[in-house]
């Protein structure tokens, strides 16, 4: 395995984020909200870590986070709060396949990230 899928420490709590599958890190990375040039600088933390994150999955296996004031996703429009959710879940399923993709085969980095975004990256 990579140095970079072994997991990092978290910038909140200072624990290791040993797993893609709690990386708040790599969920913004599949969902298209940073570039695999600045996965090596930029900040790890667990998703409870990051709750504004971390509360847009909905999802059975998924505790669900609540944040309460200006960030509160309970906040916005409905229409903008529907897509964020689904965006941020199908990310957060994409990380389980991807655990289950690394058990018995590499994957390039560059295929992490859901299709849409990966299609949007290569017509760049």
């Amino acid at each position: 395995m990579a140095k970079c899928d072994e997991g990092y420490f978290c910038a909140v709590c200072g624990n290791d984020v040993a797993d893609i599958t709690v990386s708040d890190l790599y969920l913004r990375y599949v969902t298209g909200m940073i570039v695999p040039e600045v996965l090596h600088t930029t900040p790890e933390r667990h998703l409870r870590c990051n709750p504004t994150l971390a509360q847009f999955i909905i999802h059975p296996e998924f505790e669900p986070v609540v944040v309460e004031g200006d960030f509160d996703r309970r906040n916005l429009a409905p229409d903008i709060r529907s897509a964020r959710d689904q965006l941020i879940t199908r990310g957060w399923l994409r990380l389980q396949e991807i655990r289950e993709i690394l058990k018995t085969q590499e994957l390039a980095i560059t295929d992490y990230p859901l299709l849409e975004v990966r299609e949007t990256c290569q017509s760049l």
